[in-house]
């Protein structure tokens, strides 16, 4: 986000705000799942909604970045229904020992937000392994 004007830091800010709110997150999920500074109070996270962006910090950055992939990744699995976006995060899965993926994120950190984008977006998956990377330079040698 570093990169960004404040309007679209804000811009982001409130979507993702938006995107954890609709998947029923309260204020210390919203918290813990986008590890926020321990500056920021839960009583405080209601102004991310309306004229305060998140701290223009890495970690945070990178764990909106997770964020935004993941709901892409869900419109791609969900185009024409919202509705399972949404039940998809709250519902236990296999995958993630019978767990819901909202659980994994919020309390698995950025390793859950990493384990539920790894299985929604296999191409990110697949540059995780470094197989992109592995599979460039083969093709290279031959």
């Amino acid at each position: 986000m570093s990169e960004m004007t404040p309007d679209e830091r804000l811009l982001l800010t409130r979507r993702t705000m938006e995107l954890l709110e609709g998947w029923g997150l309260g204020a210390q999920d919203i918290l813990r799942i986008l590890c926020l500074p321990e500056t920021v109070k839960a009583r405080a996270v209601s102004r991310f909604r309306e004229d305060v962006p998140f701290p223009d910090d890495p970690e945070v950055n990178r764990r909106v970045a997770y964020l935004m992939r993941i709901e892409e990744a869900l419109h791609t699995y969900f185009p024409r229904n919202p509705e399972m976006r949404s039940m998809w995060v709250k519902r236990g899965h296999r995958q993630f020992g019978k767990r819901t993926p909202i659980a994994v994120m919020v309390e698995g950190g950025e390793r859950g937000l990493i384990s539920v984008l790894s299985h929604l977006d296999c191409t990110f998956a697949w540059d995780q392994t470094g197989s992109k990377s592995e599979y460039s330079q083969n093709q290279g040698s031959t």
